[in-house]
């Protein structure tokens, strides 16, 4: 990591912190309350979002550090992307105490006010992290031997997590709004594997990538190991996406 940490840094790594923390603890209450861990009400959602969103808070907030971007600028999309996290996984924690299903739910006046808050939330979320893309492939990043190649493919990565969240959130919608609520439910779980597997590459590659640079192995083998890494990773990518096809 960079030496020096900004405020609004601070604030991104104690927000991600926390999002953590409120997913242990709701897999506390679920080890504790039980019921179905799979399903459209169930505590793995506050679970599974809070851990997911916190990792990915405290890694873009690592990995941008690295883009070629205004201080300013950055500041002000981390702390929307940061505000944008707890929105999102406070609006699932909150109907998961409800007992009701936090997307796709238009059973009632607040329960869709909810699920349409989350779906813009999750608009604004691509939004923020499309911009840390394309900046990512303007401008190369800096950082140690294979970073740039690891910060460009996990963002690119990333965007195919953003689109396949998309997808499930437009189809779920529409299967709602014409009266198939419970097809709603139900039509996310192809594309569910492609979303968490592409989810984290934006942690997993740079964190690889760091490792290598604290090791005495030649800049050319630390390339190689990223590049295969990355490979990999596609691979993996493009499995998930081959299964979502085949059973969509």
């Amino acid at each position: 990591m960079k030496p020096h940490v900004r405020p609004a840094e601070r604030l991104c790594h104690a927000t991600g912190a926390l999002l953590i923390l409120s997913g242990l603890v709701h897999l506390g209450v679920f080890a504790v309350d039980g019921g179905p861990w799979y399903g459209p009400v169930s505590w793995r959602k506050p679970v599974t979002f809070g851990l997911s969103f916190g990792a990915t808070l405290i890694a873009v907030t690592w990995v941008t550090s690295y883009l070629r971007v205004g201080a300013r600028l950055r500041t002000v999309l981390l702390v929307v992307f940061a505000a944008d996290c707890v929105l999102e996984v406070g609006g699932i924690t909150l109907q998961a105490w409800r007992r009701v299903p936090s997307h796709l739910d238009m059973e009632t006046p607040f329960d869709t006010g909810v699920s349409m808050m989350l779906a813009v939330g999750g608009g604004v979320l691509v939004v923020l992290l499309t911009v840390f893309a394309v900046t990512s492939f303007r401008h190369r990043p800096t950082g140690p031997t294979g970073m740039a190649l690891a910060v460009r493919s996990g963002f690119a990565i990333l965007l195919v997590a953003l689109a396949s969240g998309a997808a499930m959130i437009a189809r779920g919608v529409v299967l709602a709004r014409t009266g198939h609520q419970e097809a709603a439910y139900h039509s996310t779980a192809p594309l569910k594997p492609l979303h968490g597997v592409s989810l984290h590459a934006v942690l997993v590659l740079p964190a690889l990538a760091w490792l290598l640079s604290r090791t005495s192995w030649s800049e050319t083998v630390r390339l190689r190991a990223v590049t295969v890494a990355v490979g990999c990773y596609v691979v993996a990518v493009v499995g998930a996406a081959v299964w979502a096809v085949l059973t969509y």
